[in-house]
């Protein structure tokens, strides 16, 4: 126990409703995704009007991310938590008993503000209740929430909206919901309140500015043709001009809800560059490998749901081995190591091809699962290791709105890379398919059945090409990924491991 920290009563049925609180906002990032084409038909929607169910949800969470420490210190960390439980189970049942298009959408707009504190509330609530030494304990409990909801999320939802109906994908949030908030209640200490703190609504405008137009562009770029349209491009002017307004504000202003002194802890500063990083890969890498198992190995939904599960199972492993090791090992040297695994499957995966045989398949993605849990406990142990108890909910903010924004960045630059390099390698492998190639004309079986003369030889010859590119694609885009990891090791020397807890945690048990 660190010197002078009260033992905080009831420390494991807080810890069991902290967790219940992130797996419950992590799972909704996610869990909802497979239940578009449901809601589509049922709500007598368009393709494209569909997505904003997920769009409405992921700006409403990203602009809400940022003014959690604000809040929390206006009205008192108990207060907000429990506050925005109460809204998201609300709003989740909302969302549940929707009729029409526009009525869902509101709802998820609400949802994503109320479920946009639960996370980086429940970790500096971790924080508080477990002394310096056993942090590291503490972030590989409450990780396996952040890590394991995105990836379980798609399966839950499909098995929801199979066996069930989509409503139930938002229905599941009401007895967790419940359960969360009657254990807050009762055992979280009541934390302080400062009445007389002043909101920062010129600051928090420009960045809701920023923030939103950066994802309204990352979200409406790969179907709009990017800058090919105006909307695009004016999302990118609005996105840059809010996120310049609001740095020069943070720095020129007198009281910003984001300190600046903050970013003057180079631990912290660092992971939040680490934590962009590996955003862009969490995400988008699972993203990209259950369509790539449906579509081009001919997984059926529910084989391709349960061959992604065992990246969950690596990451829970190396959570809680970090956990362990944490007060042992060096953090640097187990992030640089889940870096390099992470780094080393990828490109292992960039030479796939749909006939890889299942014991690799599971084994390459156990190992990719387990070097992002190596990653992510000690990035989370290492940002707070120097950062003043009083910054802890500020920062946990701001590392949850640096991964969303990671995540939202990686899946859109990969989506798009896939989509254009499909594209590039299509056209190039089309100009050597043409009657005038002699390999098509040698008089084989196979030549006559895909001679590109005859309207039967040239169908099944552009469907062997759009595979191709397609498996092409993907392994381009697996080894972009791989270049996009590689450089967050450069970021690990920056950082300095903390010999004891800050000062102000030898008094600071809850704030």
């Amino acid at each position: 126990m660190s010197v002078g920290a009260p033992k905080v009563p009831h420390r494991a049925l807080i810890t069991g409703c902290t967790m219940v609180a992130t797996l419950m906002q992590a799972l909704d990032s996610t869990i909802a995704n497979v239940a578009l084409p449901y809601m589509q038909g049922s709500l007598g929607a368009t393709f494209d009007q569909i997505t904003w169910v997920l769009t409405s949800y992921v700006i409403a969470a990203a602009i809400m991310t940022a003014p959690v420490g604000w809040l929390a210190a206006r009205f008192g960390r108990k207060n907000l938590f429990l506050t925005c439980l109460a809204g998201f189970t609300v709003t989740s049942m909302m969302c549940g008993a929707a009729q029409s298009l526009a009525q869902i959408v509101a709802f998820r707009l609400l949802q994503g503000m109320f479920g946009a504190a639960l996370v980086p509330l429940s970790q500096a609530t971790m924080l508080d209740i477990y002394p310096f030494e056993k942090r590291a304990q503490a972030m590989a409990i409450w990780g396996i929430g952040v890590m394991i909801g995105p990836i379980l999320g798609p399966t839950l939802g499909g098995y929801l909206t199979d066996f069930y109906n989509w409503r139930w994908v938002f229905y599941v949030n009401l007895p967790f919901g419940l359960l969360a908030m009657g254990g807050l209640w009762m055992f979280m200490p009541k934390g302080d309140a400062d009445a007389g703190l002043k909101f920062d609504w010129t600051g928090f405008a420009v960045l809701a500015l920023g923030i939103g137009s950066l994802q309204l562009m990352l979200d409406r770029g790969q179907t709009k043709d990017w800058f090919s349209t105006r909307e695009i491009v004016v999302e990118a002017v609005l996105s840059g001009l809010g996120i310049y307004l609001f740095i020069v504000h943070m720095f020129t202003a007198e009281r910003p809800f984001i300190p600046p002194p903050i970013f003057k802890d180079v631990n912290f500063s660092a992971a939040l560059g680490m934590m962009f990083g590996i955003g862009m890969v969490l995400l988008a890498s699972s993203a990209l490998l259950a369509p790539y198992l449906q579509n081009l190995a001919g997984y059926p939904v529910a084989t391709a749901g349960l061959a992604m599960a065992p990246r969950g199972v690596g990451t829970m492993a190396a959570m809680m081995l970090a956990g362990k090791l944490g007060g042992r090992v060096d953090p640097r040297k187990m992030m640089a190591s889940g870096v390099i695994l992470m780094c080393g499957t990828l490109y292992a995966m960039s030479g796939w091809t749909p006939d890889v045989p299942e014991r690799q398949l599971v084994t390459t993605i156990v190992i990719q699962g387990f070097g992002m849990g190596l990653v992510f406990n000690p990035l989370s142990v290492m940002a707070f290791a120097t950062l003043p108890a009083r910054l802890r909910g500020d920062g946990a903010a701001l590392l949850s709105l640096f991964r969303n924004i990671g995540s939202a960045i990686g899946v859109s630059i990969t989506s798009f890379s896939l989509s254009r390099n499909a594209q590039v390698v299509q056209s190039s492998l089309s100009q050597v398919a043409t009657p005038f190639n002699r390999v098509l004309h040698d008089g084989s079986p196979l030549a006559r059945l895909l001679d590109p003369a005859t309207p039967h030889g040239a169908q099944l010859l552009n469907g062997m090409i759009e595979r191709q590119a397609q498996i092409i694609a993907y392994n381009d885009d697996y080894l972009l990924m791989t270049w996009l990891a590689l450089p967050t090791l450069l970021l690990i020397l920056l950082m300095r491991r903390a010999s004891g807890p800050p000062p102000a945690d030898s008094h600071v048990a809850m704030d």
